[in-house]
């Protein structure tokens, strides 16, 4: 897959701070790019600098294979966590303003905001000025602002802000369509869930570098401990060279769940044809840890331990 973007050895200061020490990403076409970090990582300078609003002090971004410029702004799209729409300017007018200057004629952008007003189901709120609508209401137009073009690159920084769970659900079914429909989009956010759900691929920064990439399958693999969770009924007395349990609770009815580490030499099947001498097994499954547990993990690395719990 072709990359859209490239960041190659990024650097931003300012002043005495340093944003991005020599950042490089790869963010292929056609997909959901995850950009993580705690805050002050570096994720906001990173993406105001793809957006042009500031320049890097060293380094190159690369957009489908050019170097960044201004010619690429009409083919970005930017959702900005603190959103910014005109309070006293009708809904319907300020979409069509702000279509016209990402360069749609009055025509096209007339059919594009009535179709999206009908998809987000608030058409008869064409009218009314931005500070008459909930703040669920207001990310929906801001969100259709942001894609109203039909760009090809989407940068969308916490999204799902001010969402009730049936709005952030159509705004996910939103952002799948459209990177079904070809559009890449980078996706900046604290929720781990999310990004579960929706991103082919993370980049993690922190502390101004970029401390993991890849795809969330190869990430979750490479953090594999091999770790398995067992359920059953009966009572499990483990005591094997080859097995470790981590973890033991006793449950209703007689039920046992375990968590347990199978040390190197051993296989699944091990531990499963021992396990079933004890116990009449309900569920057998690889632990593999979450998004939010490497991001924790690796965040811990380089973190207070104070910080650390207030980033998980």
């Amino acid at each position: 897959m072709n990359p859209i973007l490239e960041a190659i050895d990024v650097r931003k200061a300012y002043a005495n701070h340093v944003a991005l020490s020599g950042v490089s990403l790869v963010i292929p076409e056609g997909s959901i790019f995850g950009l993580l970090g705690p805050n002050g990582a570096g994720k906001t300078s990173l993406i105001r600098i793809i957006t042009q609003i500031t320049g890097a002090d060293s380094g190159e971004i690369r957009f489908r294979g050019e170097r960044l410029n201004p010619s690429h702004i009409a083919q970005i799209g930017y959702l900005p966590e603190e959103r910014g729409l005109y309070k006293k300017m009708k809904v319907g007018e300020q979409l069509l303003y702000l279509a016209q200057l990402r360069g749609l004629s009055r025509t096209d952008a007339t059919a594009r905001i009535k179709q999206w007003l009908a998809r987000f189901e608030i058409k008869e709120w064409a009218g009314k000025n931005v500070e008459d609508l909930s703040k669920g209401m207001q990310q929906k137009v801001q969100f259709i602002a942001t894609v109203l073009h039909q760009p090809s690159l989407i940068i969308l920084d916490e999204p799902f802000s001010g969402f009730d769970p049936i709005n952030a659900n159509l705004i996910k079914d939103e952002i799948l369509a459209l990177r079904d429909q070809g559009s890449t989009i980078i996706f900046s956010t604290h929720r781990m869930e999310s990004v579960e759900e929706l991103c082919d691929s993370i980049a993690l920064i922190n502390k101004s570098r970029k401390v993991l990439d890849g795809s969330v399958t190869d990430i979750k693999n490479q953090f594999k401990t091999n770790t398995y969770e067992l359920e059953g009924r009966g009572r499990f007395m483990l005591t094997h060279p080859d097995f470790e349990v981590l973890e033991q609770k006793e449950r209703e009815n007689g039920y046992v769940y375990a968590r347990i580490q199978i040390h190197a030499g051993a296989t699944p099947n091990d531990l499963l044809r021992f396990a079933m001498t004890q116990l009449e097994i309900q569920a057998f499954r690889e632990r593999i840890p979450s998004i939010n547990e490497i991001f924790i993990r690796r965040v811990g690395e380089t973190m207070p331990e104070s910080l650390v719990e207030i980033a998980s």
